[in-house]
């Protein structure tokens, strides 16, 4: 930066040398026959302008390098900060609106970052430094060519504001149009809209944004633009206006101009105008780029929820026993949009809303504001422990906590008798492991998509994890083996096969601690029995949190805990909880019956035997 401004300010003054060359040409070497000054003033006039050009072309690389390298932090800034964000942050958030942050407003900025402040610079010292020089030349031509200067600043404040309104609704409209494509052109977005005949519709949802952005786009284009019109009126007739003023005072001999002085006052006149012209353009241009900024600073500016404490430990993989303890937690999902304030009710005023009408009278009991309510249960290491309950009833919420993807409210989750609180992230990470219900891989190889558990991995390792997960044979029949690429979300494998490769990523990390969330609802009766016997190997010596719809999955379990409304209602073995003929029982006597009655639709209601938690 030091290097630009230095190289601003030499061009600057190089700039002014010039017309001064002229007039003394004008005024003296001709006027004298004096071929010595001639040749050299011409000379200067000459060498002059070819060393600005080399000193403009090294500014040009150091702009270049400057901006390019803040444009670089500034996506990695908001990309790593993304990263940090809580997961409710991207189930409320579009992925179309957050891709349009990264990309379409950064990239926005990076004109204005990459040329507007060596520009502001640049013009700014061509404007003073010709000033002054002008100034010495004639206070008189000066006050006439700079008088409207301050009614031209006021206009660009009041255009720059009116541009940045409409770049703020443009750049929404931005977002609004990449969330549509995104959602509508992937591949689940694709099948939805064939299987449902909509794809009209779709159509014509998108021509509406999209003239919608046009429309917008031409606005920001012509904003502004007959007030540029006027100032390069005014630039233009400001000549004429030199011109008459000192060809008067030279005619009536009134002043002490000279022929040379009018030509440096216009030459430099002509060199003021174009900075001072870019500066009032630039100045709109910021403020357009302030609404990007905004938006961007919108997302950099969210507070990180679930970060490292202080002092956070780093647990050891190769020392984690795995013992998994929910010590009597509270937690509820907070719909409060992300930096607003927000203070979660404590667990008696909670007893109380429940209980009290606004007056203090009795009433009836209304719903608590917790999705979870004193859940207090320990897994051994070693153990399985298996909830089953209906859709809805907050398994997979009791899950998540033990990865720390939410942070409870009240009450605490433990490994080995330490709160995953006070536990970094990276490590907590490293010795839990989960199979979700919805798998996702990325479009890449099956090799990536599997050493993505371990990506230190060995070609020998990533094919023992396939082959414990039952996947390592249909992946040889594939023409390019390992080496396949997946597709968009793995949709060019089956449901049990993308199933199977992200229970291979899990066995590859071999963590302590692992998560199984319907791990085998994809899958048909003979996968099933593979992964079943992959996941019983797997399992040993390690503790193992399963939720499961199909109960004959986790017949075996050392515990069963039996979730409905937040609640744990039951708990026990297989054995225990049929002989209490409670929740459990009824459960089992309903997939049963299905299973005995093949032709009998599965009923739809609370406790469907499938079903996303």
């Amino acid at each position: 930066m030091t290097l630009t401004i230095v190289a601003i300010l030499v061009v600057a003054v190089f700039g002014l040398i010039n017309p001064f060359l002229l007039k003394l040409i004008i005024d003296e070497a001709i006027p004298s026959r004096n071929l010595g000054q001639l040749y050299l003033f011409v000379g200067l006039m000459i060498v002059l302008p070819m060393l600005t050009g080399l000193i403009g072309v090294g500014q040009t690389y150091l702009n270049t390098v400057i901006g390019q390298h803040v444009m670089q932090d500034l996506r990695n800034a908001l990309y790593a900060h993304l990263q940090r964000m809580p997961l409710r942050f991207f189930t409320a958030t579009r992925t179309g609106e957050i891709q349009a942050r990264l990309s379409s407003d950064v990239g926005g900025v990076q004109q204005v970052v990459t040329d507007t402040a060596t520009s502001i610079v640049s013009n700014l010292a061509t404007a003073i430094s010709t000033i002054v020089a002008m100034w010495l030349i004639s206070w008189q031509l000066s006050l006439i060519s700079i008088g409207l200067l301050p009614f031209f600043l006021f206009l660009t404040y009041r255009v720059g504001n009116v541009r940045r309104e409409v770049t703020t609704s443009t750049q929404q409209t931005v977002a609004d149009l990449t969330s549509l494509v995104e959602e509508t052109l992937s591949v689940s977005g694709m099948l939805l809209s064939k299987a449902f005949g909509r794809r009209d519709r779709e159509i014509e949802r998108f021509q509406t944004e999209n003239a919608r952005l046009a429309d917008l786009q031409i606005r920001q284009q012509m904003i502004g633009r007959w007030f540029f019109m006027i100032i390069s009126t005014f630039f233009s007739i400001t000549p004429a206006v030199v011109y008459w003023y000192a060809g008067r005072e030279i005619i009536l001999g009134a002043g002490s101009l000279t022929i040379g002085d009018i030509v440096a006052f216009t030459t430099l006149q002509s060199r003021l105008f174009f900075p001072l012209g870019q500066m009032l353009n630039v100045q709109v241009e910021i403020q357009g780029a302030f609404a990007l900024f905004d938006r961007i600073f919108e997302y950099l500016d969210l507070p990180v929820e679930i970060a490292d404490r202080p002092g956070a430990i780093a647990l050891d993989p190769a020392r984690v026993k795995g013992r998994l303890r929910y010590d009597h937690i509270w937690f509820h999902y907070n719909d409060v949009p992300l930096g607003s304030p927000a203070v979660a009710p404590s667990v008696e005023e909670a007893a109380i809303d429940a209980t009290q009408s606004p007056d203090g009278a009795e009433a009836g009991p209304a719903p608590a504001p917790f999705e979870l309510q004193d859940i207090d249960f320990a897994v051994e290491p070693g153990q399985l422990a298996a909830l089953v309950g209906p859709s809805g009833s907050g398994k997979t919420t009791i899950a998540l906590l033990a990865a720390r993807l939410y942070d409870v409210d009240r009450g605490c989750v433990e490994i080995d008798g330490i709160d995953v609180r006070d536990v970094t992230l990276a490590s907590l990470g490293r010795v839990i492991g989960m199979v979700t219900q919805e798998t996702y891989l990325f479009h890449a190889t099956i090799r990536e998509n599997i050493a993505y558990g371990d990506p230190a991995a060995n070609q020998a390792e990533i094919e023992a994890a396939a082959k414990a997960a039952a996947i390592h044979d249909r992946i040889m029949e594939l023409p390019e083996g390992y080496d396949t690429v997946v597709g968009e979300r793995g949709y060019k494998l089956s449901g049990g096969e993308k199933q199977r490769v992200a229970i291979a990523r899990v066995i590859l990390k071999d963590p302590r601690i692992l998560i199984l969330d319907e791990a085998t609802s994809a899958l048909d009766t003979r996968s099933e029995r593979l992964i079943q016997s992959a996941i019983e190997g797997l399992m040993h010596n390690r503790t193992t949190l399963a939720i499961a719809h199909r109960l004959s999955t986790i017949l075996a379990a050392d515990l069963i805990l039996v979730v409905e409304r937040g609640h744990i209602v039951e708990r026990g073995t297989h054995a225990e909880l049929l002989e209490r003929g409670g929740l459990y029982a009824r459960l089992y006597r309903d997939q049963f019956a299905a299973s005995r009655e093949p032709m009998r639709a599965v009923p739809v209601g609370d406790y469907a035997p499938v079903g996303d938690d």
